[in-house]
């Protein structure tokens, strides 16, 4: 059992105040208005009754159903005890599943028709008391069900947004290593089928290869900070960061024509998308079309929105089956556009998106 918190200790001590001070009132008004209404006896029983109920709500957090049950059985003779039984029903509708809420609120109800037989009021018709009693226990089952929810929809709340963080580090990851990933397989395929290279080649291809296997590790420790410090940020890339990656793909062999008509800078959330979009492609292109021409065309203004396309004349069909261009065409729709992907007539693939750009 886990220590009560400062909080905990406050509503506890406000709860078992609320029940001793009803059973108090019910006990002096049964002093003053009805001096001898039944057996001394049963008057000290249903005091007896009532405080051990209260002193019992100390152990409600680590026994809710167990003493409802005891307690909601006891008010079946004892009307002092019905604060204590009030609260414990209140426990339960907020720790545990509405059906055992319901089944404890259909005991209350049953309960308070035994107390009605055993000990009527000859100054009240049994139906007013027994529609007060029902109105009672609703007002505290529906208070604890309501709080019940309410707390079901923020945990709902908070493992969605972790799954949302959880995908949106697996998409960086995905796209940051693996465009990392696919220069050095590019390289080091070449110093394995040219060992006969010319020495500049060999060690041209050794620098890109020890440059990118930094810059991954410098990649991958900026994830992985995210996930050790939540309040950071993820690296955000963006248009302007467009340029060098283009570079970096060439310095790999890749032969890429650019297109790039911009009227400014877009947001950064858009920027950002489209770099990931442009990366992706890039990525696929030399993994399933080595070889192959690429063109990169970015054009776009405020108003008319950005217009990312990446084209290559030879691609195998193999590109779309896996999750990147599935999760760029999540990143697109995030971002309030659309992607689309296929093959071209004849061996090519191009990979076109929209995203928009507000005025």
């Amino acid at each position: 059992m886990r220590t009560r918190s400062r909080r905990d200790w406050v509503v506890d001590s406000a709860l078992f105040a609320l029940a001793a001070a009803f059973g108090l009132g019910m006990a002096t008004a049964r002093l003053r208005w009805w001096p001898q209404p039944e057996p001394v006896w049963l008057f000290t029983l249903d005091q007896v009754a009532g405080a051990l109920g209260c002193a019992a709500l100390w152990f409600r957090r680590r026994w809710p159903v167990q003493l409802a049950v005891a307690l909601i059985a006891l008010s079946t003779f004892s009307e002092l005890i019905a604060g204590a039984a009030m609260a414990a029903l209140f426990t339960v509708a907020v720790h545990r599943p509405p059906r055992i809420t319901g089944l404890l609120f259909g005991g209350g109800l049953l309960a308070a028709v035994g107390y009605q037989l055993l000990r009527p009021d000859p100054d009240a018709p049994a139906y007013v008391m027994l529609l007060f009693g029902l109105v009672v226990q609703s007002a505290v089952v529906g208070w604890g069900l309501a709080i019940h929810h309410r707390r079901k929809l923020l945990v709902s709340l908070q493992e969605r947004a972790a799954r949302a963080t959880r995908e949106e580090i697996a998409r960086e990851m995905h796209d940051v290593l693996g465009h990392r990933l696919s220069l050095l397989s590019v390289h080091a395929g070449a110093l394995e089928f040219r060992p006969d290279a010319p020495a500049e080649e060999i060690a041209r291809a050794a620098k890109v290869i020890r440059e990118s296997s930094h810059q991954a590790l410098d990649d991958l420790r900026e994830v992985v900070g995210v996930l050790r410090a939540p309040v950071g940020e993820l690296p955000q890339p963006g248009v302007g960061d467009l340029p060098a990656l283009i570079g970096e793909s060439r310095q790999a062999g890749m032969r890429i024509e650019v297109r790039w008509e911009l009227t400014g800078e877009p947001p950064a959330t858009i920027g950002r998308t489209a770099y990931r979009i442009v990366q992706e492609s890039l990525t696929n292109a030399r993994k399933h079309a080595p070889g192959a021409a690429v063109e990169v065309e970015v054009t776009g203004a405020p108003g008319d929105g950005l217009r990312v396309e990446v084209r290559n004349d030879s691609a195998s069909r193999s590109a779309g089956e896996g999750q990147g261009l599935l999760g760029l065409t999540e990143r697109a729709a995030l971002a309030g556009g659309r992607l689309s992907y296929g093959p071209e007539p004849g061996d090519g693939w191009r990979v076109t998106a929209w995203l928009p750009w507000p005025p």
